[in-house]
Order: structure tokens, then C-alpha cells, then sequence
């Protein structure tokens, strides 16, 4: 969750020196090019560093123009609320403010709205545990927004089920691993008997690569301790 208030914070505030202090004419395209890549959101899946600024952007801009608070809730007419803006600029000093005073949770929680979920096209998604096959089941905000806390709320981490304390009544243990959360390839390291394999999952629905852990094996980037 720490991703989407730190690392939004700072793509956004990179993106906004880079395009107005720091590049040339012809380099914008270019960094245009390689910034939409790191803001690229898969279907079916999130992107914290998209949502992160996201949330950012449209956070100065409602405080900017005055779309927010009591008055503006009052408004009413078609486009009135979108046609709005009272000049306030108090964007900048607002999200000086957010980002001493709220984290992760809190942050999501109160600043992504039913606008701003409409805007970025989100929807809540279900995978079928027999086809594997992933379907949109719903794309109103009281069922979005919940589910994109669910998600978040593992610090980016994927999530691991206990499905069986006593598998085969063997006194095993079975996991479920969620590959769909972290929406790209998933590697699991694990232990059988005086070896240790690495199960590899590519996508839903693909059977599990298994190969057995060898000083040929490349290195995980980050060692567990």
C-alpha cells in the first residue's frame, strides 16, 4: 500500500520536473515513451505507480478549482460540478498537507472517488477457479473500491492461502498461491525432502514449471534471510 502514496509521490513530482524544467523539445517524446511504461496497467490487474499519481493529479486539481467540499456537493445541472472552478488554487498546499499526515490506507481510503474510478475505466474482477478465465463482474465504485483496499493492503505483496493443515491426512500443508493479485509471473520457492525446487507459474489455467534449484539457477535479486 506504501507504494501508491510514496511511489505515486514521486512519479508524480519526476513526470511534473521533468516535463517543465528539465527536457528539451526533443526529448519529451522520448520520455513520454518510457514513462508510459511505467504507468502501463494491464487488464486485470493494478498498477500502484499509475494509481498512485493519479490520485495525486486529481487531488491538486480539485482544490485548484474548488471541486470538492460542501459547495461544490451542492451544485446541481448538467456538467455544473465538471464546469466548476473557483480560481481557489489551494491544490499544491493541499497535497503538501495529505502527504505529511496520511499513509497508505488512509490515503486511498479517503481521496479515490466515484470520479476518478470512471475516469481510469476500473472494475472488479472474478476468475473462474474452473476455466481459469477472468471475467469483469462489476464496474460500480461501492464494489471497486473495496476491492482495490483488499488488494492493496498486503504492502504489494501476493497472498498465500491455507487451504490444508492436514492434506492426504499426512499432516501437510497445502497453500493456494493468488497469481491473479501480483498479475504477472509468479515463482515460488520450496523445500521437498533434501531438495529445493522452484514451482513457476506463467499464467492461469498453464501447468506449474518445476525445476530443482541448482548453482546454474539464477539468483533471486533480493536473498530472504
Amino acid at each position: 500500500m506504501t507504494k501508491i502514496i510514496n511511489d505515486g509521490w514521486a512519479s508524480y513530482w519526476h513526470s511534473k520536473l521533468m516535463m517543465r524544467h528539465f527536457l528539451n523539445a526533443s526529448e519529451i517524446v522520448q520520455y513520454a515513451d518510457q514513462h508510459s511504461g511505467v504507468v502501463h496497467t494491464a487488464p486485470g490487474s493494478f498498477n500502484p505507480y499509475k494509481i498512485g499519481i493519479e490520485l495525486w493529479k486529481d487531488i491538486e486539481d480539485r482544490w485548484n478549482t474548488g471541486r470538492q467540499g460542501p459547495e461544490w456537493e451542492r451544485l446541481e445541472g448538467v456538467g455544473a460540478k465538471a464546469r466548476h472552478d473557483d480560481g481557489s488554487m489551494k491544490g499544491r498546499e493541499k497535497i503538501f498537507q495529505i502527504r505529511r499526515i496520511y499513509n497508505g490506507v488512509s490515503f486511498v481510503d479517503e481521496f479515490f472517488t466515484p470520479e476518478l474510478c470512471e475516469r481510469m475505466k476500473m472494475y472488479q474482477t472474478r476468475t473462474d477457479p474452473q476455466t481459469g478465465e477472468t471475467r469483469v463482474v462489476s464496474r460500480d465504485f461501492p464494489r471497486v473500491k473495496p476491492t482495490l483496499l483488499h488488494h492493496l493492503t498486503n504492502m504489494g505483496q501476493p497472498f498465500i492461502h491455507v487451504v490444508d493443515g492436514n492434506y492426504l491426512n499426512r499432516g501437510e500443508l497445502y497453500h493456494a498461491h493468488l497469481r491473479l493479485l501480483w498479475g504477472r509471473p509468479v515463482h515460488l520457492q520450496l523445500g521437498i525432502k533434501d531438495e529445493i525446487h522452484l514451482l513457476s507459474c506463467s499464467e492461469p489455467g498453464k501447468e506449474l514449471k518445476k525445476q530443482r534449484i541448482s548453482e546454474n539457477t539464477p539468483a533471486a535479486a533480493h536473498a530472504m534471510s
